[in-house]
């Protein structure tokens, strides 16, 4: 019985023999070890547990609050959209973009744990063999290579950042480390492993202003992050180390070597396969350049929603708070107009005049530069020949009727006379048809460098030379046309009259040279198309300045007088003495000839008819809100208004009489989707259901303002439609055969500024071309707002109206039409006759006093008006 406790022996087991005691004393020794092992690890675990708490009691009031999954908002962009869905801008102070868990690849969860936290989902929130493997390489290196920092501690590194600030959130302190490990413990104890990385995947700088994962994909490959493959996760993963240095722009070299890096801890973790990462390994790098979104669509109407957000939510909310804007912009009429502005600045420029080369090469640096020109062909797709792309080339050979003109070491064209006609020297006063040049000699010569375009002979603008181009380089022949970067600014601004929505607007011919917006900012003068504000007044307001009684009102057919006149201002010694723009003067002529002829004495007349104190109270009333001049001057436009002012006005004709609520925000949502502002028009065909019929709902509640009757509104518009047709603007009147339309040019002294400002039934707009500064030498003295800002109004309208059915604007109840002599005002059909619009009761009859139509002497008519 006393072994019954003992473990019987099995048929391989023998009793010890001599010499057992070595074994013995080596379990003793392994024992002895484990035992103090165990103590070191339990003395370790209370030192641990010591110094964390310490840790908790010195740092840890100091900690952010760590907040729940649902409560983490981090800075995220905003987003501006034209109303058809078109991104206009972003606005971002970090570029991020925050995606469920569920839209990020398991292959880029696995890449950055592979390349950043092997044993992620093992540690605690810390890696201590990592920070001691980080420590000894730092101390064999002399120098701080790197920090073991887990996926968790760079999280809580972010919070840190987030919550003290860039720099003190980085700072390189024990204090700033611990704080990191107490936030990393807190983050593992509050999330999941899951949460942790969507946070860290939606929150890591992975460079080129992208925060995030779903940021970096569109940055650098213009996708969404779930459609990202292998080779492309593999290169964003690797980029958390060092952004500026794995750069696929920059750095593509070490980009490449990070890749590879990536891919092959992924293979070494049993991630992908080895033929996988072979193949991904072979891809080339391939990355797209940063869109500049804000830069390349529309930046003068952006900056203009920008401001507008700032001033009434707060840069810090517009940086920062996710907001998503939908403007009143739509991307087609904005394409257009930047179209037609473009094109019509160029052509205006050209008839200027040829500034001269934009610099000179001496002949021993000629090589260097066309070697540096190959560099930027490369840049650009490379070296080819293309319509339409503009180059900076060097003149290697003139003759009279053709240059040659290097663009690079192998690439060259021709640039012939007929693509150079219009390269004269500047003369305001020369007519530009009679003064093209006809040599390319004394013109450009040897070492000059030219701005050039690929153009077809279709491209040239004058039809003169088009057969010859076309016989010398066939209908598709590629040839280089001389060009120059205009000095002209221009403005458009183009208003939807019915919703309110500023649909496209353009402030400048380049916003990265100037910020400037002309179409705002800008207080130019006028001219004629200030005439329709002085004559739609006396329509609301007047008397018939033939009435000694003033009991008529004033109507299309009133009488003015077109003769001499002379002001005389003693007090400042200045003498002041109008003209027409033709220097003669035809006497009495109505008001309906005067104003669709843009004759300047009788709307001085009409003018001193209403008073200038009405006049000025009248333009206020209708939407002019710069300060106008009380002077009689102002009826031929010498006093400035703002482009945006004079659109508005206009779009008060064409909306009967009602002013227009002009709008360039249609609404604006939170990063939660809530509607901050919501002002969508009921018929806007591009806005949700749910938005127009809650519009639609506030339009039975809104009355629009009415500033002038239905019927000056017309007569106003029926009248400027005839200058389409008859008057100044008589070059777009083929547009009244598909569209109805309206306008009135405009042009000041010496031509410094010219306009046109027009409309259809469903768009309304204003055109403005000049210099920035009236020290400049003024455009030639044949541009006048018919030939200058017209065609960049006609080209804009005629896309803008494409496919839109002719609407004419509806006749009110009180007007009639007759057929009167536009000279004597009396009724009768005839030459000299047209139908007018007239308020019903107002129409003249035959015993209505007339003028005689007939002329004056100009020395009869010196005086005060």
């Amino acid at each position: 019985m006393a072994d019954e406790g003992k473990r019987p022996q099995g048929p391989d087991e023998s009793a010890p023999t001599q010499g057992a005691s070595v074994p013995t004393k080596k379990k003793t020794w392994l024992k002895r070890i484990a035992g103090a092992s165990l103590g070191l690890v339990l003395l370790g675990g209370i030192a641990a547990a010591g110094a964390v708490y310490w840790a908790y009691d010195t740092y840890g009031a100091d900690l952010p609050r760590v907040p729940d999954v649902h409560e983490w908002h981090p800075p995220i962009l905003s987003e501006a959209y034209a109303t058809d869905e078109v991104l206009l801008a972003e606005f971002f102070a970090e570029r991020r973009k925050v995606v469920p868990y569920e839209r990020i690849p398991k292959k880029l969860v696995q890449a950055f744990v592979a390349s950043e936290d092997n044993v992620f989902f093992d540690h605690p929130g810390f890696d201590p063999i990592g920070i001691a493997g980080a420590a000894w390489k730092n101390f064999t290196a002399g120098r701080v290579r790197g920090g073991g920092s887990t996926l968790t501690q760079q999280t809580a590194k972010a919070l840190l950042i987030s919550a003290e600030g860039y720099d003190k959130g980085r700072e390189k302190t024990i204090r700033r480390k611990i704080k990191e490990l107490l936030l990393a413990l807190e983050l593992e104890r509050k999330f999941t492993k899951e949460e942790i990385l969507w946070l860290y995947l939606n929150n890591v700088y992975l460079g080129h202003h992208s925060y995030g994962v779903q940021s970096a994909a569109e940055n650098y490959y213009r996708k969404n992050v779930e459609d990202l493959t292998l080779p492309e996760i593999a290169l964003i993963a690797g980029l958390p180390q060092a952004p500026s240095r794995y750069s696929p722009f920059t750095n593509p070299k070490n980009a490449a070597e990070r890749r590879e890096y990536v891919l092959r801890r992924m293979a070494e973790e049993g991630m992908i396969s080895e033929e996988q990462r072979a193949s991904a390994a072979a891809e080339p790098i391939r990355v797209h350049p940063v869109e500049d979104v804000f830069g390349d669509t529309a930046p003068f109407f952006a900056e203009h929603v920008r401001r507008d957000i700032v001033d009434r939510y707060g840069n810090q909310r517009m940086l920062g708070d996710g907001l998503k804007i939908w403007s009143s912009m739509n991307s087609e009429n904005q394409r257009f107009a930047q179209n037609a502005m473009l094109k019509g600045l160029h052509h205006v420029d050209h008839r200027q005049g040829f500034s001269g080369p934009v610099g000179k090469v001496a002949k021993n640096d000629q090589a260097a530069k066309l070697k540096a020109f190959d560099a930027v062909l490369e840049a650009r797709g490379g070296a080819k020949l293309e319509r339409d792309r503009i180059y900076v080339g060097l003149v290697t050979a003139v003759e009279a009727k053709k240059a040659t003109v290097k663009l690079g070491t192998k690439l060259e064209g021709e640039l012939p006379l007929g693509a150079a006609r219009w390269a004269r020297k500047p003369n305001s006063e020369a007519y530009f048809p009679s003064s093209l040049i006809t040599s390319l000699e004394g013109v450009v010569e040897p070492g000059d460098l030219v701005v050039v375009r690929g153009a077809i002979a279709e491209d040239i603008g004058m039809d003169s030379e088009k057969a010859g181009l076309k016989r010398t380089y066939g209908a598709d022949g590629v040839f280089l046309a001389l060009e120059q970067e205009p000095e002209l600014q221009g403005a458009i601004v183009s208003i939807d009259p019915w919703s309110g929505y500023v649909v496209a607007m353009i402030g400048g011919y380049d916003f990265d040279a100037s910020e400037f917006n002309r179409a705002f900012q800008s207080c130019r003068q006028p001219g004629s198309s200030f005439k329709p504000i002085v004559y739609s007044g006396n329509f609301e307001l007047g008397r018939d300045p033939t009435d000694s009684l003033r009991e008529r009102p004033f109507t299309p057919a009133s009488i003015l007088i077109d003769a001499p006149i002379v002001t005389d201002d003693p007090e400042n010694n200045l003498r002041w003495k109008p003209q027409n723009f033709d220097q003669t003067f035809m006497g009495e002529v109505t008001a309906a000839y005067a104003l669709v002829n843009s004759m300047n004495i009788p709307a001085v007349k009409a003018l001193e008819n209403l008073s200038v104190r009405q006049a000025v109270d009248w333009a206020n009333k209708i939407g002019i809100t710069s300060k106008l001049n009380e002077d009689f001057s102002i009826a031929l436009g010498s006093s400035c208004v703002t482009l945006w002012d004079l659109a508005n006005v206009y779009a008060a004709f064409d909306r009967g009489g009602t002013r227009p609520e002009t709008k360039f925000l249609r609404k604006v949502e939170d990063r939660f989707g809530r509607t901050l502002e919501d002002h969508t028009w009921y018929a806007d065909g591009w806005a949700p259901l749910k938005d127009r019929i809650a519009a639609g709902y506030a339009e039975l509640w809104s009355e629009p303002e009415r500033v002038m009757s239905e019927e000056t509104a017309y007569i106003t518009t029926q009248l400027l439609n005839q200058v389409t047709l008859y008057g100044t603007a008589a070059s777009a009147g083929r547009m009244n055969n598909k569209w109805k339309i309206a306008g009135k040019t405009g042009t000041t002294n010496d031509s410094f500024d010219a306009w046109f400002m027009g409309y259809s039934v469903d768009l309304v707009t204003g055109v403005w071309v000049g210099y920035d500064r009236y020290d400049h030498p003024p455009m030639g003295r044949y541009e006048q707002g018919g030939r200058t800002a017209l065609p960049i109004w006609r080209d804009y309208m005629e896309n803008a109206l494409d496919g839109r059915p002719q609407r004419d604007w509806k006749q009110p109840a009180g007007i009639n039409w007759m057929t009167v002599n536009l000279k004597t005002g009396r009724p009768g059909g005839g030459e000299g006759s047209r139908a007018l619009p007239f308020k019903r009761g107002t129409e003249p009859s035959a015993s209505t006093p007339a003028g005689d139509g007939g002329t004056v002497d100009p020395a009869l008519f010196m005086g005060l008006p």
